[in-house]
């Protein structure tokens, strides 16, 4: 087990502690990987599973079947490579598990679910999906792979619950190219709201509690989307464009114009939660607009202004039950941010860019196994932060990773 404890000013009964906390954390990944043991048939298959996902919580330099094999201390990545590509297991039911798994130990009526994409960096044209388009991990056009995420945010911890992968048209317009990559063939175009209307459906259908869903601008500027979640009466607030049109009473405006002729009195200086500098603070106001005949719940345009940069102004649309408070609203729109967090987290801890397959199947594999090692960590430290245990003890949690005996047979 990896842990720098000695480079923790602990006393000797603290050191003891934590390495008894460490093998409790260690037991707690044996008993997750355990529950997911059905889902790979063969026992080797199993234990490869888990090792790949030890090494992704481990201390390698990057998290790729090459330095994960050599983590372990294999002689090659085969078998790495050969889960990730040949073996035979689904990928969406290890998807499933991780929700219920977060489910359980996070499960929240109040919680947020949230919507982005991220790029993923690629050199050449043969990787699923990739090509030269936006991400906003290079700042820019980018040759990359884009993925659409459902992030999940509750009062204990934020993590990833669900993944898919962005399918440009022009990949489509090349069957050939699909096949090679082994994108199915019933494989079809969607925008990247529509992805992720199947990322909210599929964690509704779980069962997963939230009370509100936010996103940035790509899915609040979708009215399909928007309609969707007022058609089964979700909460949300979601990021527009300045030249969003709204109507108010008989009228029908740019939402920036409603709000440049909000009186001063209406706007409030509010926390939208707690960053790295501390408290974010900027000046809110929101302004009812109107709802569709019929509607039992309200419609509001919700702006944010800059404290230092007034001229800095950002806008939402949110649909709510009637009396949702300002500062509810406020803090939902903050929440925005717990998924930039664990995209970070993710990237720097898991190794969920740091994959080197290029098949459909690969890619999802993958990040199904990151996605599960990620929720792995924000629920130890959740409850290492219930017991009041370390922060940094917590926080620099690696597995051993020598292979489970209970791991090796399915209940």
């Amino acid at each position: 087990m990896t842990l720098a404890l000695a480079q923790i000013d602990l006393s000797e009964a603290e050191v003891e502690s934590n390495l008894k906390q460490l093998e409790t954390w260690a037991s707690d990944l044996d008993a997750l990987m355990i529950r997911l043991a059905p889902r790979f048939k063969r026992a080797e298959l199993r234990e490869r599973a888990k090792e790949y996902v030890q090494g992704l919580l481990s201390a390698a330099e990057r998290k790729n079947s090459w330095q994960i094999a050599e983590q372990l201390g294999k002689p090659t990545p085969y078998g790495m490579q050969h889960l990730l590509g040949r073996a035979q297991w689904n990928a969406d039911l290890v998807r499933d598990d991780v929700q219920a798994y977060v489910n359980e130990a996070l499960g929240d009526r109040e919680a947020v679910f949230v919507l982005d994409e991220t790029g993923f960096l690629k050199k050449g044209d043969h990787s699923a999906g990739v090509q030269p388009q936006y991400s906003g991990t290079g700042n820019g056009i980018e040759n990359c792979q884009v993925g659409v995420f459902l992030g999940y945010a509750a009062a204990d911890g934020y993590t990833l619950i669900d993944r898919t992968l962005y399918l440009p048209q022009r990949w489509l317009d090349e069957p050939e190219r699909c096949a090679q990559a082994g994108i199915p063939p019933e494989a079809a175009f969607a925008t990247k709201p529509m992805l992720a209307q199947r990322l909210l459906e599929r964690a509704f259908a779980a069962g997963l509690p939230g009370r509100w869903v936010t996103g940035d601008e790509v899915y609040g500027r979708d009215a399909r989307l928007r309609q969707w979640l007022e058609a089964r009466h979700q909460a949300y607030v979601l990021t527009t464009w300045s030249k969003e049109n709204v109507g108010r009473d008989a009228l029908s405006m740019r939402i920036e114009e409603l709000a440049m002729s909000w009186p001063a009195e209406e706007w409030h200086r509010l926390s939208c939660g707690t960053g790295t500098k501390g408290e974010r603070y900027f000046d809110w106001t929101c302004m009812p607009i109107n709802s569709p005949k019929g509607c039992d719940w309200q419609h509001w345009a919700l702006v944010r202004r800059g404290i230092e940069h007034p001229e800095d102004w950002a806008y939402y649309l949110v649909f709510a039950p009637p009396g949702t408070s300002l500062q509810t609203m406020v803090q939902v729109a903050g929440r925005r941010w717990t998924i930039e967090v664990c995209f970070e987290s993710a990237k720097g801890e898991v190794g969920l860019d740091e994959y080197e397959v290029r098949s459909w199947n690969g890619w999802y594999r993958h990040m199904t196994l990151a996605l599960l090692a990620h929720a792995f960590l924000t629920v130890t430290r959740a409850q290492a932060a219930k017991k009041g245990l370390s922060t940094v003890t917590a926080a620099q949690y690696r597995p051993p990773v020598q292979p489970s005996q209970a791991w090796a047979v399915c209940p």
